[in-house]
């Protein structure tokens, strides 16, 4: 809310007090506060299944309801529950890729993940404690939008060696990759210049994450570090623009792997790296941010589903993880993002103008509540490649929409 809070645990020090009074208590103190009657959770110390029952709330989803309160549920330990990602320390279902799949969420089984739940509530919350304290003024967020980019396969056919274009050919045939080659035509993935002219018209300040693995795999298929032409990018937009680690797929199996990428990036761009983004959206919690922490990221922009779009933490606002497992608060800021186009375009099967809409969507509903929207692109979904004809269209159009 944009105010000052202090914690009053002594009853006479709280009736005391001029200022506005928040009672979380389960006995009412003094006429002129606000009470919240507190479900059990924030006093526990154990992971335990919560009992959670769902109503309506000024026409949105809510949970842990009370009763002879001034608020008519516990939005502290709702908040809670949902931006600690607690139902992910609970048994749960795996997808394909290892990950906690989005159909276990309480977002998404309720259907309120296209929605950032919290930023509602809090406007909610403000309206209550106005109608107690008239006086009461909310020091509004302000919208802000973050672009930023996975760049996993820097090129289509350029820098991949002569064995693997080779390759590359004799499985999917094409005239295409031999003009690039030959430098007859533009590799269709090299977006970058036209990128840079994005960010410059429109005053844009984005995040690039890079893949450097160490060594090809099933998911890992960027060129490696150690070639020139991937050295010379890095180098380029470190330049520029803000750039953070995309740990491999294979580091997930390897802690010593993420600290050798983390490294490796930070001698190529000469620069400190402490962001990141998990490749595939692949983490797991406590252990993927434990991790994290571990290696020196101070900042990390995976909460999101690498499978459906939404806000997976109900939240459009960075946060610090709270380690459940070892309760205690950490220092990890996380930056959810509600937008990747590889779920619009792989996983919803959406069209690009469907995608369009939906992304506008978003930015209504973040634009609304003063929350920070933060999009998802890759450089070869915005080339120029058949498959992804128009996503790069919508994309330029989205930016001429928003940036007036």
């Amino acid at each position: 809310m944009g105010v000052e809070v202090v914690f009053i645990h002594d009853v006479t020090s709280f009736k005391n007090l001029t200022a506005i009074k928040i009672n979380y208590s389960s006995s009412a103190i003094c006429a002129d506060e606000l009470q919240i009657l507190p479900v059990a959770l924030l006093f526990e110390n154990n992971i335990t299944q919560q009992n959670i029952n769902c109503f309506l709330s000024n026409n949105n989803k809510a949970f842990f309801k009370i009763t002879d309160a001034d608020f008519e549920f516990d939005i502290f330990a709702a908040s809670f529950y949902l931006l600690s990602r607690y139902e992910e320390y609970l048994p749960h279902t795996k997808d394909m890729y290892g990950r906690y799949a989005h159909e276990n969420s309480l977002a998404f089984r309720e259907g309120f993940l296209h929605l950032p739940l919290i930023n509602i509530w809090v406007k909610n919350f403000v309206a209550a404690i106005q109608r107690k304290f008239p006086a009461f003024i909310m020091q509004p967020s302000s919208f802000e939008f973050i672009p930023t980019y996975d760049i996993d396969i820097a090129y289509s056919y350029k820098h991949k060696g002569f064995v693997r274009s080779i390759g590359g050919f004799f499985k999917s045939p094409s005239a295409e990759r031999i003009k690039v080659l030959l430098g007859l035509q533009k590799d269709p993935f090299d977006t970058y210049d036209w990128l840079d002219s994005l960010h410059e018209n429109y005053k844009l300040k984005p995040l690039y994450f890079f893949l450097i693995a160490q060594q090809n795999g099933q998911y890992d298929k960027n060129i490696l570090p150690n070639k020139k032409a991937l050295a010379q990018l890095i180098k380029q937009h470190a330049k520029k623009y803000a750039l953070g680690i995309h740990p491999s797929w294979q580091s997930g199996d390897n802690t010593q792997l993420l600290q050798t990428e983390l490294h490796q990036l930070q001698l190529i761009s000469r620069a400190p790296i402490s962001i990141s983004r998990q490749h595939y959206i692949r983490f797991d919690l406590p252990e993927g941010y434990q991790k994290l922490l571990a290696a020196g990221i101070t900042a990390d922009y995976s909460m999101g589903y690498g499978s459906i779009n939404g806000f997976r933490a109900s939240v459009a606002a960075a946060f610090y993880w709270y380690d459940l497992q070892k309760d205690e608060a950490t220092t990890l800021r996380i930056h959810p993002f509600c937008f990747m186009e590889a779920n619009s375009f792989y996983e919803q099967k959406l069209t690009a103008n469907e995608a369009f809409d939906e992304l506008m969507q978003f930015y209504v509903v973040c634009k609304n509540i003063g929350g920070t929207l933060i999009t998802i692109w890759h450089n070869n979904t915005i080339g120029s490649g058949k498959i992804y004809k128009g996503w790069g269209e919508i994309y330029e159009r989205f930016l001429k929409k928003i940036m007036v």
